[in-house]
């Protein structure tokens, strides 16, 4: 009997295995990583400029890579919006022009580095029913007054339930640029990608009050896999 051939064998196996390991890179950071390219493509006769061509493109790539990631499925699951590290977790009041009110409410706050990846995803599914964009300041993403002071974009999902969950996109020093390609109206699933943050940032999620929050401040978070707290 033949041996039908093995469609994961030797080029295809590595192209398989490839598209497995590095992650894609978001559109949003297309138009970098082809400046670097296009610097070696000029410099290719001069060394240093061909390396720095190539090392631009590089470490565009990996900031703008969009790794594949799977959501709970249990109910009332809220996932962490971006990968980084929990800098703050308390209660505060939500940003004041969705205009929910100065109630405080159980807050998480998650830092990303330029190492971490910068996509934002959908901490629960549900219908976008405001999205509001605040100038302010470039202060370091780190530290307390920034969810107050500094440049932000605030989006407010209702979930199938009513709960309401609020996701603020926060500029960091380096950051000048918060892309939110979310609009009133629109209908997220938990886990889908709407936006990022170049380069440096934070992201705050504002819970309903009551909320239990099941992480801590140190924890690593993984954006649209971390459960940070079950909606009762």
């Amino acid at each position: 009997m033949a041996r039908r051939p093995d469609l994961k064998s030797g080029p295809q196996r590595l192209v398989a295995l490839l598209r497995s390991t590095v992650p894609p890179v978001h559109p949003a950071g297309l138009p970098f990583v082809s400046a670097g390219l296009g610097l070696a493509l000029v410099g290719r006769n001069y060394r240093w400029l061909r390396r720095a061509g190539l090392l631009a493109a590089g470490a565009c790539a990996g900031f703008f890579r969009h790794p594949p990631r799977v959501p709970p499925t249990r109910p009332g699951a809220v996932v962490a919006p971006a990968d980084g590290l929990i800098c703050v977790v308390d209660s505060a009041a939500p940003p004041a022009e969705l205009e929910l009110g100065d109630t405080p409410l159980p807050r998480v706050s998650i830092f990303l580095s330029l190492l971490d990846a910068h996509v934002q995803r959908a901490p629960v599914s549900g219908e976008v029913i405001a999205v509001q964009h605040r100038p302010g300041r470039f202060g370091s993403a780190d530290l307390a007054a920034a969810s107050d002071d500094n440049e932000r974009t605030s989006m407010l999902i209702r979930t199938a339930d009513g709960a309401q969950i609020v996701v603020v996109q926060i500029a960091g020093m380096l950051a000048r640029r918060i892309v939110c390609d979310a609009h009133a109206g629109d209908k997220l699933s938990i886990g889908d990608t709407y936006g990022l943050i170049r380069f440096g940032s934070r992201l705050d999620t504002y819970l309903p009050a009551g909320t239990e929050v099941l992480v801590s401040v140190g924890q690593r978070a993984v954006a649209g896999e971390t459960v940070l707290a079950e909606l009762t």
